[in-house]
């Protein structure tokens, strides 16, 4: 690995050819406000100080790197668990909620809005909101707010206004257009908590960096558990920000693979292998392309517009639940699907670490219907 990976975002905001910023003139300035305070933050020793506090005491880091015994002699190869389902409201989200809220309170911003799919990210955006006594708005699709009643429930309770989007989709994307359009709308009273490996920069440098404990954490444990690193990471890629919370303390490790596993049709599919299974489903497949103000793989349709994924992977949650007394969110529930495929082509002596990014107490009701 070289040693550029250090120096990404370069003073572009580009991850090589991709990330930058490409938004309307209304938000430029705005961004490059955040960019500078991010930049202050980051080298503030206090800024840093409190956010450690934060993550230990309201958050409660470290999680456990869990050996999973019963699934170690169930698959073969020897897996750990990242626990991040077990950190307050549920998921591995609270991480970077707590340091954008943060950043926020220092900019002197007092209204917080967000978008949320599955509903963790705006559950943890609600509850770091209320620990600053700040404003929070939520925007949410209408189909995402039907399967995910509960951390609706959850947002509303913690003070938190979940405003439904009826277009498109009515899922992620489109609640993700509607906090862009409001965040341009309020800009000089608003931050805009964008909680996944998105956005325009500094927006993926800085989730990338709130979630970076997770890799750090998991490092120093499977050092002291095995000693000697992982032959393998699995972690669910939907906005990328688990994934890269894991991954970016490895990256200069050539001999550690990092498997990142995407939403498909019917169950899971592999990253490597989106633009297959999208050309299956009448997709052109994953290209280059600009969503939401970053230059990224996108899955598109034939006439360029996003295209829509799903992933239902029960099976996989009923095995770890059965095994090892866990049930996880269905997002990280078919990443475990992928390493379940995986297994029987891997030595028994390899070590892998498969990041749980949530809990699926926000899923029973779908997980309930498919038993």
């Amino acid at each position: 690995m070289t040693t550029a990976v250090k120096t990404w975002p370069d003073v572009h905001g580009r991850f090589g050819p991709y990330g930058g910023r490409y938004v309307p003139e209304t938000l430029v300035a705005p961004l490059e406000e955040l960019e500078q305070a991010y930049a202050a933050a980051r080298a503030d020793a206090t800024f840093q100080g409190e956010l450690d506090e934060l993550l230990r005491n309201f958050a409660g880091r470290p999680t456990p790197l869990q050996f999973a015994s019963r699934l170690t002699e169930h698959l073969g190869p020897r897996i750990y668990i990242k626990r991040e389902d077990l950190l307050h409201t549920g998921a591995h989200k609270i991480n970077n909620c707590l340091g954008q809220a943060l950043l926020a309170k220092r900019m002197g911003k007092r209204r917080i809005i967000a978008e949320t799919g599955a509903g963790q990210h705006g559950v943890a955006t609600a509850a770091v909101a209320a620990r600053f006594g700040m404003e929070c708005l939520v925007y949410m699709g209408t189909e995402d707010m039907e399967r995910q009643r509960l951390n609706v429930s959850r947002m509303k309770l913690m003070g938190a206004e979940v405003v439904g989007v009826n277009a498109g989709s009515r899922t992620l994307k489109d609640a993700i257009n509607e906090a862009m359009r409001d965040w341009v709308t309020n800009v000089r009273t608003t931050h805009y908590l964008l909680g996944s490996v998105l956005g325009a920069h500094p927006y993926p440098q800085m989730v990338r960096d709130f979630h970076k404990v997770i890799g750090e954490e998991a490092r120093r444990q499977i050092l002291q558990a095995e000693g000697r690193l992982p032959d393998l990471l699995v972690a669910c890629v939907g906005g990328g920000s688990n994934a890269i919370g894991l991954f970016h303390a490895f990256l200069e490790d050539t001999g550690v693979k990092m498997l990142g596993v995407e939403a498909g049709g019917r169950g899971y599919q592999l990253g490597e292998h989106a633009a297959r299974l999208a050309e299956a489903m009448g997709f052109t497949g994953a290209r280059p392309g600009v969503l939401q103000g970053t230059y990224t793989y996108v899955l598109q349709t034939a006439d360029g517009q996003i295209a829509t994924t799903h992933s239902v992977s029960v099976d996989a949650a009923g095995t770890l639940a059965r095994l090892e007394g866990i049930i996880p969110a269905l997002e990280s529930a078919h990443a475990l699907a992928a390493l379940i495929a995986r297994a029987p082509r891997m030595r028994r002596d390899e070590i892998v670490i498969f990041n749980l990014s949530g809990r699926g107490d926000k899923d029973m009701e779908i997980i309930a219907r498919y038993l």
